[in-house]
């Protein structure tokens, strides 16, 4: 399968999804969400696969949703019905991470930003380098936090620290996100490959039928209840980006 915006490469059985858009961040486009959406597809029929590296070429992991894509800016000149459905591709590109039987690892270095933080909390595992940065920074945009993302927050951290992160809007250091639970393990930046690579193969060494039986289980008591009141997200979401509070500071985003 080729893409344009991710890599995807296999050892034996642990495959590494690497976000490839290094000169932007890995800033995510619509049209490198899709491809993440086939990605994670692409497994489904995939028995052979036991564990999945999520990281990001560069600098970064991911400074979040890319303002300056025209494929972004042109969906926000359609009708609000249209508007409204075309939010839901980023709850598509979270669930579909979630949805990954096989067992996930985000491998988090520099900025993990707004849709970024969402990736990395949909993993099952996040290893941060010691020097990476974490968090929600859309209400600095005057957005709410949307993509179902907010209850994988919530269950990682609890309540308190899910409102100092998605309502506060800054990026957390390694260590806090760590002593929270956000973080499982926080390497030197030289070593956080090699401490991915080292969790994958623990993890490719289980049998596969009952870890990913387990796997499902938590992921469905973590997420019972929660999801239930998360359906209005991105129609709240449509609402945030229509105020002028929003085109205010997108403006002087895109304008530095």
């Amino acid at each position: 399968m080729n893409f344009q915006h991710l890599k995807l490469e296999f050892t034996g059985c642990i495959a590494t999804l690497t976000l490839n858009r290094p000169d932007c961040g890995n800033a995510l486009n619509i049209a490198c969400m899709k491809e993440i959406i086939s990605a994670a597809k692409s497994f489904k029929q995939d028995t052979g696969t036991k564990v999945i590296v999520v990281r990001g070429e560069g600098k970064h992991f991911s400074v979040g949703a890319d303002l300056k894509d025209p494929e972004r800016q042109r969906q926000r000149e359609e009708d609000l019905l249209t508007l409204t459905r075309s939010t839901a591709l980023g709850r598509e590109l979270i669930q579909s991470i979630l949805d990954f039987d096989q067992i996930t690892i985000a491998a988090v270095q520099g900025v993990a930003a707004g849709g970024g933080a969402c990736i990395a909390s949909a993993c099952d595992f996040r290893i941060g380098s010691d020097d990476c940065r974490i968090g929600y920074p859309e209400v600095k945009l005057g957005m709410n936090l949307s993509w179902g993302a907010l209850p994988l927050c919530y269950a990682l951290v609890g309540p308190a620290k899910t409102k100092r992160m998605v309502m506060g809007g800054e990026l957390e250091a390694a260590d806090e996100l760590e002593r929270w639970g956000f973080l499982d393990e926080v390497v030197p930046a030289e070593k956080l490959q090699a401490a991915a690579d080292a969790m994958a193969q623990h993890y490719a060494e289980r049998p596969a039928l009952s870890a990913q039986m387990i796997k499902r289980g938590i992921n469905a008591m973590q997420r019972a209840g929660l999801n239930e009141v998360m359906h209005m997200d991105g129609d709240q979401f449509t609402l945030a980006t229509l105020s002028g509070d929003f085109e205010e500071a997108r403006a002087a985003f895109l304008n530095k």
